[in-house]
């Protein structure tokens, strides 16, 4: 609508001569995009955007839709009609828009204060599993009808729901899902990314935008599988997508771009499609033909005339027994030249907002795919994200939502918070470094101080310092991002495990009431709430282990504990001089002045050890 209707000179002079037009930046003012977005929901039964909402001068809603045409079509109305109609009706019958608004607002309040008295039962984990196993697309993975996307939160609940109930349907439906996903044409071949979504059920054709928080969460989510399942070409996905972020989505001081646009030159996709003469002329010729077989590249194309490199249909096995083993580097080979030929090409748009709360994400996951690799430089590039996300995005001791070209805008939100602490949790157990712990405990008292409804439980979406809306809500269902409230109880939980915050556990107990009724009435849309409650489900352990990082012993059990797939585990290491730290050391000593390790399930503790293989092998059987 921004083309077509209001850089119009007809439109903008109706919509400036009977309203106020207020544009929002929904990644800027989530709160704003989300509070009515209900509201649209609510008058409609549907959402999504464009978003366009009708108020009165006291910011009531009385009117709400999605996408206006300039031009009548589809039974949808002209958008001039729309603000014809509406202008006329609020200037004739303004009780009676009033009256609308009202009956909106007080139907709006009514299902934001929602609660429960009752808690999570254990059948939703099953419940919410036969909803994603009766949406699963068995042949090409992922769930539900075209458009689709990634739900990487979705996979990750997968994979603890397979290790809580050794259900094996749940690992395969992982598999499939990240396998078709690293096939398709949604994963840029040449340059590595995910774009944002698949507008055919075979994940052939994208929507080119690449958005960085899902390639966080697919980060997450592959690193995740490469734990469980050891499948090496996981890993080579994760490689790929942390060097695409260095080249195309890091800005100079380590933070991290918000995203990057789907067309150039004003058309969709132009930038990452090939004709078949394009790869002949580019790659020597036995080189083409290879790249043009393996990579499924016809004369007539698969996108508007033009080729999307993809491995949908190729049986690798057979391209090896033809091309040789070296068939992988010499793919490499031709990769490179390809993208060094299409970097002379001109570079879509790239929105260069730093958002904290993606940023956030994104640190996780690099800490998360750094100690599972072994890649310290994984950490690096987390580490330094996170120095400028302290150095200047936090202003009076408030967590901010945005920078871009030395401006810090508006106050950080449930989201901001909850994603940070993500990513200081992750960076502690990628190096174990008590200062992350520090950090994150002074982050979740802040929290709690800025976001916790003290009657009712749950994080609010806005702050108490917030500007006031119509109404303050609290979210937790997925959307394209995991809730606020989902990672916040999920990181809470890990937290209140190694400090043995027991007001923080409560909180997170406290959560699993608070949303029992939305949570029960749609799992499937609450997987990255059901994380914490699943894990929890696992017999969470902690294993508490005060001794020299140095120590072999320690070396290995920390090896395990971090390479492996054990979400169910929280771990602390701590040295000498660093019990002072941290309270819950106190009830944990060194034994005869060795490194003692315990192993304990909801703080009650087996008997300590010196000897790290009797716990490495406790958690291995498991």
């Amino acid at each position: 609508m921004a083309h077509e209707s209001f850089e119009d000179e007809e439109v903008a002079t109706l919509l400036n001569d009977h309203f106020i037009a207020v544009k929002v930046d929904r990644e800027e003012r989530p709160d704003v995009d989300s509070i009515y977005m209900k509201v649209c929901q609510m008058i409609t039964q549907q959402g999504g955007w464009p978003l366009n909402v009708f108020l009165t001068p006291d910011q009531k809603p009385f009117f709400a839709g999605t996408y206006f045409p300039k031009t009548s079509m589809m039974n949808r109305p002209r958008f001039m009609d729309v603000l014809q109609q509406l202008s006329t009706r609020f200037e004739d019958d303004r009780d009676h828009v009033e009256n609308v608004a009202n009956n909106i607002m007080r139907g709006l309040k009514q299902n934001l204060h929602v609660s429960s008295d009752q808690t999570l039962s254990p059948s939703i984990l099953h419940k919410t599993f036969q909803q994603l196993a009766g949406s699963f697309d068995t042949v090409y993975g992922g769930f539900g009808q075209a458009p689709k996307f990634p739900t990487p939160h979705m996979l990750t609940f997968l994979l603890r729901y397979y290790r809580w109930s050794e259900n094996e349907n749940a690992l395969y439906m992982v598999r499939k899902t990240l396998g078709s996903l690293a096939n398709g044409g949604i994963y840029d071949h040449i340059g590595s990314g995910f774009s944002r979504y698949s507008t055919d059920p075979q994940w052939l054709v994208p929507h080119f935008e690449k958005m960085l928080y899902d390639n966080a969460l697919l980060i997450h989510a592959y690193t995740e599988g490469y734990q469980m399942v050891k499948d090496m070409r996981y890993r080579d996905i994760v490689e790929g997508m942390v060097t695409f972020l260095d080249r195309e989505m890091t800005g100079e001081q380590g933070a991290f771009y918000s995203a990057i646009d789907a067309d150039s030159e004003g058309v969709e996709g132009k930038y990452y499609v090939w004709s078949k003469e394009e790869i002949e002329r580019i790659l020597p010729e036995r080189e083409a033909k290879m790249f043009i077989d393996v990579y499924n590249i016809r004369d007539e194309g698969n996108f508007e005339g033009a080729n999307i490199p993809h491995l949908i249909y190729t049986e690798i096995e057979k391209k090896v027994e033809r091309y040789g083993d070296n068939l992988f580097s010499r793919l490499e080979d031709a990769k490179s030249l390809l993208l060094a030929e299409r970097e002379k090409r001109i570079y879509p748009h790239v929105d260069d907002k730093i958002l904290t709360s993606w940023n956030g994400l994104m640190i996780s996951a690099l800490a998360k795919a750094g100690r599972v690799f072994e890649r310290n430089d994984y950490i690096a590039r987390a580490e330094r994200a996170l120095a400028f996300i302290e150095d200047k995005m936090i202003l009076n001791d408030r967590l901010m939502v945005r920078y871009r070209d030395g401006e810090v805008k508006e106050k950080g939100f449930v989201d901001d918070y909850a994603y940070l602490l993500w990513a200081y949790m992750e960076l502690y157990q990628a190096t174990l470094s008590v200062d992350y712990l520090e950090k994150a405990q002074k982050l979740s008292n802040e929290l709690f101080h800025l976001f916790w409804d003290k009657e009712h439980g749950g994080f609010y979406f806005s702050a108490k310092d917030g500007e006031e809306l119509i109404a303050r809500e609290k979210e937790s269902y997925d959307g394209a991002l995991p809730s606020g409230n989902g990672v916040a109880v999920t990181q809470l939980l890990k937290l209140a495990k190694l400090t043995g915050d027991q007001e923080t556990l409560k909180a997170v107990h406290r959560m699993f009431q608070t949303f029992e009724r939305e949570v029960t009435s749609y799992g499937s849309g609450h997987a990255q709430f059901l994380h914490a409650f699943l894990e929890l489900q696992m017999d969470h352990r902690e294993i508490i282990i005060r001794g020299s990082k140095d120590d072999q012993g320690v070396r290995d059990l920390v090896s395990i504990l971090q390479k492996e797939f054990l979400p169910e585990v929280a771990y602390l290491v701590v040295e000498e001089g660093d019990e002072n730290r941290l309270p819950l050391l106190e009830d944990y000593p060194f034994v005869k002045g060795k490194t003692t390790i315990y192993n304990c399930a909801n703080f009650a503790c087996e008997r300590p050890t010196h000897d790290a293989n009797v716990v490495i092998s406790q958690l291995l059987q498991k």
